[in-house]
């Protein structure tokens, strides 16, 4: 995972981030332009996102946008629904058997809060996921935000602020610690499972 930064505008980093944006901007369109059953081209687009084969256990849903690719690291049995935008340029961790739900969006880039530096380049900050998460409909994570193992985020919200494991986080940002129990072997989603073939 990258580390909190500044990407100054006018720099070698800067331009290699937009031309990557570029490249990867002309693959999601070909993504979300194919039929929803063609798996292997799907599968083939997601890994030159990404810069390495996708997880085989990966299911995600188009229309997806990102903004780098590179900065992506899925682990096994992740779900991802339609409509999702992660943008990874200050790196993404997504852990195993993690579900999030359609219109979620992670954001690992701004700008200086400061008016006097705000065009001076890109802050990045990195968001991660344990494994075990649900994020629900439309939810937002903000640059830098860890959620923790087993946790939920509920439609709607807006996560600003780290999310200890085991909690659920509602749509006003409140944080509930859980009372029940970790799941060490979730059930299978036969619903995804079907999809893939397995």
């Amino acid at each position: 995972m990258r580390e909190k930064g500044l990407i100054p505008r006018g720099t070698a980093a800067s331009r290699a981030v937009t031309a990557r944006t570029q490249v990867v901007m002309e693959l999601t369109s070909e993504l979300n332009h194919l039929r929803h059953g063609d798996l292997e081209a799907r599968q083939e687009l997601l890994s030159r996102i990404l810069g390495r084969p996708a997880p085989a256990t990966l299911t995600l849903y188009p229309p997806f946008y990102c903004d780098h690719g590179l900065g992506l690291e899925f682990g096994e049995r992740v779900f991802v629904n339609q409509n999702c935008s992660f943008y990874d340029i200050g790196g993404i961790r997504i852990g195993d058997r993690t579900m999030i739900g359609p219109g979620v969006t992670l954001a690992t880039a701004g700008h200086p809060v400061d008016p006097t530096g705000r065009f001076d380049g890109i802050t990045t900050a990195p968001i991660d996921i344990g494994p075990n998460v649900w994020i629900g409909a439309n939810a937002t994570v903000v640059p830098g935000v860890r959620i923790g193992e087993g946790s939920v985020v509920a439609a709607g919200a807006l996560v600003t602020r780290d999310v200890p494991a085991n909690c659920v986080v509602s749509s006003a940002g409140h944080i509930e610690r859980r009372t029940s129990a970790p799941v060490d072997h979730p059930p299978q989603q036969d619903g995804h499972r079907r999809e893939r073939g397995r």
